[in-house]
């Protein structure tokens, strides 16, 4: 089991910035660097939707159109942790943000049904 808790979550104003990390414990001590991990949102009354994706060692990143030049994922799996660097926030950012990870899933897959543990995710509300 794999547990992962989101912080970092707030409320900024529209081109404020924030940084987001996720913190995987349990039965990650000699495994976490087997994991993907990617991050998804979910905005009132839409579907959890791929926002990036990190592979296991970090070499490789992958983005959503709408972020890319705007968000930044990395990872320290000495730490067992995630990051998602968000710069130039813009109103239709705001949403719950999640992190989950994939054991066996390809780098980047955006299918949530690939993904085997998620966190309780974290509000980001970006104001006009």
């Amino acid at each position: 089991q794999v547990q992962l808790v989101e912080s970092g979550g707030g409320l900024v104003q529209t081109g404020g910035s924030l940084k987001l990390s996720c913190a995987a414990s349990g039965r990650t001590s000699s495994t976490y660097s087997f994991y993907i991990i990617g991050w998804f949102r979910q905005a009132p009354g839409k579907e959890r939707e791929f926002v990036a994706g990190i592979s296991r060692s970090g070499s490789s990143t992958s983005y959503v159109d709408p972020v890319k030049g705007r968000f930044t994922i990395s990872r320290d799996n000495g730490k067992k942790m995630v990051y998602l660097q968000m710069n130039s926030l813009k109103p239709e950012d705001t949403a719950v943000y999640y992190c989950a990870s994939s054991r066996w899933g390809v780098q980047g897959t955006t299918r949530r049904s690939e993904y085997d543990y998620w966190g309780q995710g974290t509000q980001v509300t970006v104001s006009s």
